[in-house]
């Protein structure tokens, strides 16, 4: 039974380690539904500088923060900025409803299984809202970066075309 209850502990451990993102390492993939029902695959975005935006409709500080993060694509957008926001709404229709609310522009998809979502836990996300910035060959460059320092990153990034 001892040698049983280890073989699970260590399955368990390698299992947590796996999930766990790291700077310059690949970012896991990710494939949802957007609002209109279409899979959307965050390698579809290979070749741009992309922001992953996790958060909910009903997250407090997601929805403080979704003003700052519109103003912030919309001026990086027309240099090459991408965002993806991936929900984690249980509720289809309060995720579309926050994201028509909030004037969100960037591509959206729902990951309703909430917490136990798949895509948060490839990125090892235990709170929202939190951020991912990747580069155009797919790795992370930084996670939850805000104000000054995202937008220096993303400017070097920009710069090293």
């Amino acid at each position: 039974m001892k040698k049983l209850l280890n073989i699970v502990l260590n399955l368990m451990l390698v299992q947590i380690l796996s999930a766990q993102v790291n700077l310059n390492s690949p970012a896991p993939e990710i494939t949802l539904l957007n609002q209109e029902g279409r899979l959307v695959h965050l390698s579809d975005y290979r070749g741009r500088i992309v922001i992953v935006d996790f958060w909910a409709s009903w997250c407090g500080p997601c929805r403080q923060s979704n003003p700052h993060l519109l103003r912030f694509y919309k001026k990086y957008h027309p240099m090459g900025l991408e965002v993806l926001g991936v929900s984690l709404d249980q509720d289809p229709e309060a995720w579309k409803a926050a994201v028509k609310h909030d004037k969100l522009e960037w591509q959206q998809v729902n990951d309703t299984k909430g917490w136990d979502a798949s895509s948060a836990g490839a990125y090892a996300v235990d709170a929202i809202p939190a951020s991912f910035l990747i580069d155009r060959k797919g790795n992370i460059r930084s996670i939850n970066q805000v104000g000054k320092e995202l937008e220096a990153e993303v400017k070097e990034l920009m710069k090293n075309q």
